[in-house]
């Protein structure tokens, strides 16, 4: 599904957000298979978090491409796992905030059952072999996440980790890809304000963000969201919608420099 994502993405940006009902099933397609056709897709879509949707008309939109930043639900999370590699690791704390309109509105916090918890991981983190016992299974953890999510923009610090180990998650529990759009808050800061450095634990004390503990899922995952929000006080004119900010957010200096000269 990753290259769909892609590919759709590419041509929603092409042509202003909005595909004929020929164009999208050009690209969905390429991947049918003789158990999915492009109606099916499009549902799979929509349960992946991808933000497609089709008006009256039949045409399909990109949420994101129209919906102002400030009004976007963003979904800032922040996982602890047992080992860097998803293949042979697994989460074992999950931490979320959905932000809209600047404020939480909603929240998920748990430990997930494991195991095998290596020492180094509760020297990092705090977290011991008991708090994991009797907690949720990954599956049901993961559906959690997965439906907590919806169509969120996915926002995390490091977001390729999160993001990519998730993925590799969900699927091994039949749960599907991510397609949720994804920013990643040290991007974001990196294009908003000087600093030394951009690892959380700086940010933290370089933008005085009141925290419990480090390391532990939640309390990451609201200093991330605080990081995002620091972050759009310092956004350039240019970014208006939530697509504006996703592009942004990667983009080079020249490519801003000539957004700036175009206002």
């Amino acid at each position: 599904m990753r290259k769909v994502f892609d590919e759709l993405t590419s041509a929603f940006r092409k042509h202003s957000g909005v595909l004929r009902e020929e164009q999208y099933r050009h690209i969905a397609v390429k991947y049918t298979t003789l158990l999915e056709d492009s109606d099916t897709i499009f549902l799979l879509l929509q349960a992946s978090g991808y933000p497609i949707e089709q008006d009256v008309q039949g045409r399909y939109l990109l949420k994101t491409f129209f919906t102002p930043y400030r009004e976007q639900r963003y979904c800032v999370i922040d996982i602890e796992t047992n080992g860097s590699k998803p293949g042979t690791s697994q989460v074992i704390e999950i931490g979320a905030v959905m932000v809209e309109k600047g404020e939480v509105v909603d929240r998920l916090e748990t430990f997930v059952e494991c195991a095998f918890l290596p020492e180094y991981i509760t020297k990092i983190t705090g977290i011991e072999p008991t708090d994991l016992a009797g907690a949720p299974t990954r599956r049901a953890a993961l559906t959690q996440l997965r439906q907590f999510m919806g169509d969120a923009v996915f926002v995390a610090h490091n977001a390729n980790f999160d993001y990519s180990f998730l993925t590799a998650s969900f699927e091994r529990f039949g749960l599907g890809g991510i397609g949720n759009p994804k920013l990643c808050t040290i991007d974001l800061a990196r294009r908003t304000f000087e600093s030394e450095r951009y690892g959380l634990a700086y940010l933290i004390d370089f933008l005085k963000i009141d925290t419990a503990t480090h390391h532990r899922a939640y309390s990451d995952a609201v200093c991330a969201a605080k990081v995002m929000e620091k972050s759009f006080k310092n956004l350039p004119e240019y970014v208006r919608t939530t697509d504006d900010l996703l592009q942004f957010s990667v983009s080079s200096r020249k490519e801003r420099g000539q957004k700036n000269k175009n206002l």
